[in-house]
């Protein structure tokens, strides 16, 4: 693993240059991708910025309340760099609050929006892959398999190159599928999400670091599951009404 690149003096931690770069990368397709679709892209760039500055806002100040005696005693580990001291529910209410605030006061529609930055979101999972095997997170079980890689003391199933390749397979599945089909509003954003669990299926069961419910369920696996079952349900519902509603031509990424 690589968790820090050393360039001269500075120490630059390579998880979080994978997600810096990933954003960066993904905004840029985006921007694109709506405007071949007629869409706005500095208002879908605003609103991915204001959702991530809410989200981590959010995430720590969240944690604060719940840990309040030591954020009194020191006030300024408010403004700490440390991932650990976020509260993941936290970010996540405060980032959906304000998408659905700025989304609605600016007049974006759901579905279109959702698909305009879908491949934002297919780059991001690209990045996190990537910043999951610099750091040594969501590592695999351990295997005999000769492909097997050596962490944490162990030879173990490579996760997080499993969950890049797929992730990387995603992508390239989805431009071809834009380019080549035309897709109904929301069509492509719901793909993405049954595509990504169902990946997150596959890639579940070789993982080390699983958090597992009573029976040995993993967790992961049943998250991934509902989510399967609403991207596949809300497919089938806009597969229905096509027939009677003139589909959106969507071109390519």
């Amino acid at each position: 693993m690589f968790p820090i690149l050393q360039l001269g003096p500075l120490a630059l931690p390579v998880p979080a240059l994978s997600l810096l770069l990933a954003l960066w990368l993904g905004l840029s397709l985006a921007e694109k991708f709506s405007q071949k679709r007629g869409q706005n892209a500095d208002a879908l760039y605003n609103l991915t910025f204001l959702t991530l500055l809410s989200g981590i806002i959010g995430a720590r100040l969240f944690f604060a309340l719940q840990n309040f005696s030591a954020f009194v005693q020191t006030p300024l580990s408010l403004f700490s760099r440390e991932t650990g001291s976020l509260d993941p529910f936290g970010g996540f209410a405060s980032a959906l609050l304000a998408a659905l605030i700025y989304g609605r006061r600016s007049g974006l529609k759901l579905w279109p929006t959702l698909d305009g930055l879908t491949p934002l979101f297919a780059v991001l999972a690209v990045g996190l892959g990537i910043s999951h095997l610099a750091s040594g997170a969501a590592f695999g079980m351990e295997t005999s398999l000769p492909w097997g890689i050596e962490l944490w003391g162990a030879i173990r199933h490579p996760t997080q190159v499993y969950e890049i390749g797929l992730a990387l397979a995603i992508l390239l599945f989805l431009g071809w599928k834009v380019k080549n089909n035309p897709l109904k509003d929301g069509s492509l954003f719901l793909l993405f999400v049954a595509l990504t669990v169902g990946a997150q299926l596959f890639v579940e069961g070789f993982r080390g670091d699983s958090t597992l419910l009573p029976g040995g369920i993993r967790i992961g696996q049943v998250l991934a599951w509902l989510l399967l079952a609403g991207a596949l349900w809300g497919m089938q519902r806009m597969a229905q009404t096509e027939e009677n509603e003139p589909a959106d031509t969507v071109n390519g990424l």
